[in-house]
């Protein structure tokens, strides 16, 4: 990338944001602001979507965001093929019925119930971009193929940056308020600013060779994994169902740091050591594809410079068990996207993009080091850590404290107010009890005679929930603030009154799920995060809650 953008003979076009690189992250964001109203400009330089069967893990807190976002059943309808597909398996060979299931089921008993309207869902990248793709455009984003960054300017007023058609050979200059970076791992953007990365580095690397095998079903049989981690001492590594039937991946180990070059996985060294990894030396297979891989575990030591914004691997690279690296950068786009369409809306000041580092680079930083213990405890196939790597992840058995990366995960500081700046990002244990920072409690509600979640609530706007009856006024104050700061608030009173706009299902108590007592009421942002909370009633609730706004909003 040359280091300034050229004047050209074309017209200036002009966004308020412009996305650099269009995979699952960049897709996401495109999302996220389309539903927001936020006009931007997508470039990414291949010609289309992803056509490798990889990135297939969607968390909970993934799909909670895809829900409220309007996408969530048709991802599950692109995912259909592998619906029964949950267990881990871990295993010498897969012939006869030796090896142990790390876990057989993602949610054994649905527990999850208790805390999300949504579950995990299994849908690999090359299924899940197109989804992302038709729905952002449907949106109104404007994404270009085929287009590929070649230079950018950034000053105090926004960046301006200059794109190539690779069709047509086109250049166009782009005028933005903000360019997000979601451009990889070797993220041109990030070199170019100069933004160093902390982390151990390189952790592994693989081969990922896609193959047809129509007999291997049939030594599989019933056994339904999400992956079989395969540990013969001469033939390891890691076998993904594509369609359960005759496509497949096979990650074998690659050992570049010995010298081993990618040319030396030929068609028939591939076909061998599938053979010898599977335990059947006659087992047809079909080499269709192969790719390099690298794992590693880097955060970048900013999220933020001046109007350009990391996203996704840009930001951080962790390792792909548990799949956490594509979760956590779709999560940062959904943090990202409600503090621009503020900033830019003139509803919240720009310092408050400055939180979108101070809470989005501990989440990663904590859930890198959880990815790379679970390496350790799958044995992922070409990773030897070092002597006592792994430890402190949650230990206890590889599925230990997976929820509470997945959907516990804390902002102690950032757009918030009153949280425990002593409170680990990533918890011992779930707690979702409305603690500003964290993220709001489900329940299930009642409202204009719909069943909704209170998470279906929390998108395009602060939201406030006070009791039904309101002896504090926290909702006439709400109503009022709205319309004197500028700034879109929506007041629910919950309870069984006639003045209630939200009803609980059963007996739960809305208030003490959240945390607090009768007349308190609780503030939560856009992205269904706990901004404040009053547990008690307030003697002057305006005042309260206009102070709470100034400071979560980042307002003078």
């Amino acid at each position: 990338m040359t280091r300034r953008a050229h004047p050209t003979d074309h017209t200036t076009h002009q966004v308020p944001v412009l996305i650099v690189g269009g995979s699952l992250v960049g897709l996401s964001t495109s999302l996220f602001l389309g539903r927001l109203g936020v006009r931007h400009t997508l470039v990414e330089r291949h010609a289309a979507t992803s056509i490798h069967p990889r990135g297939r893990g969607n968390n909970v807190r993934t799909m909670e965001l895809f829900r409220v976002a309007g996408v969530e059943q048709a991802i599950r309808d692109a995912a259909a093929t592998l619906a029964d597909n949950h267990g881990i398996l871990q295993t010498p060979t897969l012939v006869g019925d030796a090896g142990e299931w790390l876990f057989r089921e993602i949610d054994p008993g649905g527990g999850l119930a208790r805390f999300s309207p949504s579950s995990w869902c299994l849908c690999s990248q090359n299924d899940l971009e197109p989804v992302l793709l038709d729905h952002a455009t449907r949106l109104g984003g404007d994404l270009r193929y085929n287009t590929e960054l070649l230079s950018f300017d950034s000053d105090p007023d926004g960046v301006t940056a200059l794109v190539k058609s690779r069709e047509t050979g086109e250049h166009t200059t782009i005028r933005a308020d903000y360019l997000v970076a979601a451009d990889g791992p070797r993220s041109p953007v990030r070199e170019q600013l100069g933004i160093g990365q902390s982390g151990p580095g390189d952790l592994f690397h693989n081969v990922s060779i896609t193959f047809r095998s129509r007999r291997l079903a049939d030594v599989v049989g019933e056994r339904r994994f999400i992956v079989c981690y395969l540990t013969g001492e001469d033939a390891d590594g890691a076998l993904l169902p594509v369609d359960n039937r005759e496509n497949w991946v096979f990650h074998a180990p690659w050992h570049p740091e010995r010298g081993e070059t990618l040319e030396e996985f030929t068609d028939e060294r591939c076909i061998a050591h599938i053979r010898r990894a599977v335990g059947d030396p006659d087992l047809d297979v079909q080499i269709t594809g192969r790719a390099s891989w690298h794992a590693a575990q880097r955060v970048a030591e900013s999220y933020r410079s001046g109007r350009v914004l990391l996203a996704g691997d840009s930001a951080h690279e962790m390792s792909p068990t548990g799949a956490f690296g594509s979760n956590t950068g779709i999560q940062d786009a959904h943090n990202l996207a409600w503090k621009l369409a503020a900033v830019l809306g003139g509803w919240a000041g720009e310092e408050l993009l400055d939180s979108y580092d101070t809470e989005r680079r501990p989440v990663a930083e904590a859930t890198s080091a959880r990815a790379a213990t679970r390496s350790v405890e799958h044995s992922h196939p070409g990773f030897a850590p070092p002597p006592g790597a792994g430890g402190g992840g949650g230990g206890g058995g590889p599925q230990r404290g997976i929820l509470n990366v997945a959907l516990g995960y804390r902002y102690p500081q950032g757009a918030v107010v009153d949280a425990d700046p002593a409170t680990p990002v990533v918890p011992e244990r779930l707690d979702l009890t409305g603690q500003p920072g964290s993220r709001a409690p489900h329940l299930w509600l009642r409202h204009r005679g719909e069943r909704v979640s209170t998470l279906d609530l929390y998108e395009t706007s602060l939201v406030l929930l006070s009791d039904a009856g309101d002896p504090s006024g926290w909702h006439a104050s709400a109503v009022r603030l709205a319309d004197e700061m500028s700034l879109p608030l929506i007041s629910y009173r919950v309870g069984t009154g006639d003045d209630a706009e939200l009803t609980p299902e059963g007996d739960a108590d809305w208030a003490a799920c959240h945390g607090i007592g009768p007349g308190g009421a609780v503030l939560v942002r856009p992205d269904g995060f706990v901004a404040w909370r009053c547990a008690e009633p307030a003697p002057d609730a305006a005042s309260a809650l206009r102070d709470a706004l100034t400071k979560v909003l980042a307002r003078t």
